[in-house]
C-alpha cells in the first residue's frame, strides 16, 4: 500500500523558517521523481519544486526560487522541502506527490502570519 506521509508545517512569523518532510513507503522510492505542491485557499493546486530521482534536477516555482530547496534521501524514502524566508502568500497545504504514478499525501499545513 502506498503512502506517503507529510510533517513539519505549522505557524511561523514572515521571514522564518520550516522544514517539511514526506516519508514514503509501498513503492520504489528511489525509481521516481518526486514534486511539493500547494494549495493556498481559493487558489488552485500548484507545484511548487520537483526533484529526479537521484536528486541530481531539481525545479522550482519562480515565487519560491531562492528561498526553497527540495531535496531526498533515497536510503530513509524521504523527500524534503527546506523553505527560508517564507512570506503570508506562501500559506497553503503542502502535499507531497509522485507525479508518475499519481500518488499524493493527506497535506501538511503551512501558515504564515504575525
Amino acid at each position: 500500500q502506498v503512502q506517503l506521509v507529510e510533517s513539519g508545517g505549522g505557524l511561523v512569523q514572515p521571514g522564518g523558517s520550516l522544514r517539511l518532510s514526506c516519508a514514503a513507503s509501498g513503492f520504489t522510492f528511489r525509481n521516481y521523481a518526486m514534486t511539493w505542491y500547494r494549495q493556498a485557499p481559493g487558489k488552485e493546486r500548484e507545484l511548487v519544486a520537483g526533484i529526479s530521482m537521484r536528486g541530481g534536477s531539481t525545479n522550482y516555482a519562480e515565487s519560491v526560487k531562492g528561498r526553497f530547496t527540495i531535496s531526498r534521501d533515497n536510503a530513509k524514502n524521504t523527500v524534503y522541502l527546506q523553505m527560508n524566508s517564507l512570506k503570508p502568500e506562501d500559506t497553503a497545504v503542502y502535499y507531497c506527490s509522485v507525479a508518475a504514478l499519481n500518488y499524493w499525501g493527506q497535506g501538511t499545513q503551512v501558515t504564515i502570519s504575525s
